[in-house]
């Protein structure tokens, strides 16, 4: 075998081990779920990439050039997708955690194995099914491994099923070993269509300045990343563990409850998030309230009221505390005279027993005064005193990309509000930008995701509340483009105060020749690498 052939082969094995990587990716991306990940590679099947490959195993069997033209040209291409993989920049990159690395060698193994059966199958023979030779035939092989490398992915989660249900028994077993070792430790849940991961900061911050806190990191709201939490970073000494819970489905956070028991939990918001998987929502708010509904009946359960869906659901398990930045009835707890500028927010807290707080935060937005009110009433439980909380709450800085405001040296604000957009947390941040008149007001979104069968009218109505809020809007990609614009048109405003790109990075280039000093952007979510 000459060189020229070694090194296509070279070149094909690495460039079939990197579309696993990829698929791997969107896996993780998909947690690990089989039907949610298949239900996106379903609409990327034959997409344009995966096309390419299929025009080159035709040219390899087409037999319409000289065999080793063919494989010349097979390799070049596929050297060149393996540098566009390499130099791929991912909004979130593949995690290589033990699991990934098992279905990474099992896949790996699965297409090798492929791979050598068909090699050893040819290799005494000078042609193949009378017409090809075992050079096309193992070349073509690798291109279908590729072709088909999603249906490996699949293979390899089913076989390794048993393996990753029995090391996730050990490893809850010895989360749970940790928490009753802990009698004393007291546990906070949160969960909410949103809110939760801002709401679990807040209330890390506080009640640091009476107890040692620790809280589940990142996007750690799973009962894997729970149970991570627990058996990798809670120490003895930990006083107060707050843990945020995810759910995409019902059931998600039961399951939770079940494994770390808590004591306290606060639902932030109910609203129409995930309702690809939860269905309804009425199945979202039931799901909600599971923390609520596991809470023992000498614990508290706190609820953000400015929700319907939060308001109308009766609690009767626990004892409750109902708390209001829009002056809702029936709350205990409520925001008022709520002021905004530049270096932040001030507003007044008013509580039972003629409680009255005036506190001063860096943070801006409704949405972030709610999840404070929330923070603060459970920190008042657990007799944080009124004094510590007012400098916690000044001290707090804002989260990264959740309604984040910064000031550019050449004088833009730039308000950061990507991390997953939702119907409230946009209008708000719509709101937000409103309130800076000094110069344009431009707005950079693609829409949401995730919302089932109302994506398409919410996106809408999103473009029609951004419509006569803004000088600009930019929006990116096609995944909801048309319900943007159309909602956008709506009201008044002119085709040239709507800019359509592909990508950020169009629209970073195009905000380049638009920006003066004093002028603000919002980013207002940023989708992630399974939706285009």
């Amino acid at each position: 075998m000459n060189i020229i052939l070694i090194t296509v082969y070279v070149i094909a094995g690495i460039y079939m081990v990197m579309n696993f990587k990829h698929d791997l990716q969107m896996l993780q991306q998909n947690s690990y779920r089989l039907k949610r990940y298949w239900k996106w590679q379903s609409g990327n099947l034959m997409d344009t990439w995966r096309l390419i490959d299929v025009a080159l195993l035709l040219l390899l069997f087409s037999r319409l050039l000289h065999n080793m033209l063919s494989v010349i040209i097979v390799g070049l291409v596929l050297a060149f997708k393996t540098i566009i993989i390499l130099r791929k920049k991912y909004k979130k990159p593949l995690v290589f955690t033990p699991r990934i690395w098992r279905l990474y060698s099992i896949t790996a193994i699965l297409g090798i194995a492929t791979f050598c059966t068909v090699l050893f199958s040819c290799a005494d023979k000078s042609e193949v099914l009378g017409f090809y030779s075992p050079v096309i035939i193992t070349l073509g092989t690798i291109l279908l491994i590729t072709i088909f490398s999603w249906l490996f992915i699949i293979v390899a989660l089913l076989l390794l099923k048993p393996v990753e249900e029995l090391i996730n028994r050990h490893y809850r077993n010895d989360a749970i070993r940790i928490l009753r070792s802990m009698p004393e430790l007291k546990i906070i849940g949160i969960t909410g269509s949103y809110g939760k991961t801002s709401t679990k900061h807040y209330l890390q911050r506080i009640l640091s300045e009476s107890y040692d806190v620790l809280i589940t990191p990142g996007s750690y709201n799973t009962p894997l990343g729970v149970i991570r939490t627990i058996r990798e970073m809670m120490k003895p000494y930990n006083e107060v563990f707050i843990c945020e819970m995810g759910a995409k489905q019902n059931g998600d956070i039961k399951e939770i409850c079940d494994l770390v028991h808590p004591s306290i939990g606060i639902v932030t918001s109910v609203g129409p998030m995930h309702l690809e998987t939860f269905g309804s929502l009425e199945n979202v708010q039931a799901t909600k309230f599971e923390l609520i509904d596991a809470l023992p009946t000498e614990g508290l359960g706190v609820v953000n009221n400015d929700f319907p869906l939060c308001a109308s659901r009766q609690v009767t398990n626990v004892k409750v505390l109902r708390y209001t930045v829009k002056g809702k009835p029936d709350c205990q707890y409520q925001a008022y005279n709520i002021k905004y500028n530049h270096n932040g927010t001030t507003f007044t807290l008013k509580g039972p027993d003629n409680l009255s707080l005036q506190l001063q935060t860096q943070l801006i937005g409704e949405g972030n005064i709610a999840n404070l009110l929330g923070a603060i009433i459970i920190a008042l439980y657990l007799n944080v005193s009124p004094e510590k909380i007012k400098y916690a709450v000044s001290q707090i800085k804002q989260v990264e990309h959740r309604l984040n405001v910064k000031r550019t040296p050449s004088g833009v604000t730039i308000i950061d509000d990507a991390f997953n957009s939702n119907p409230t947390g946009a209008r708000m941040a719509v709101d937000v930008l409103k309130s800076f008149t000094d110069g344009k007001r431009i707005i950079v979104t693609p829409g949401m995701i995730e919302l089932g069968s109302e994506q398409y009218n919410l996106n809408r109505e999103l473009g029609e509340y951004i419509s006569g809020k803004v000088d600009i809007a930019i929006v990116v990609g096609k995944y909801n483009r048309d319900a943007i614009v159309e909602g956008l048109k709506k009201r008044n405003i002119e085709d040239t105060q709507i800019i359509i790109v592909d990508t950020f990075n169009q629209a970073q280039e195009k905000l380049q020749s638009l920006l003066s000093p004093s002028d603000t952007v919002l980013y207002e979510n940023d989708l992630p690498d399974t939706f285009k």
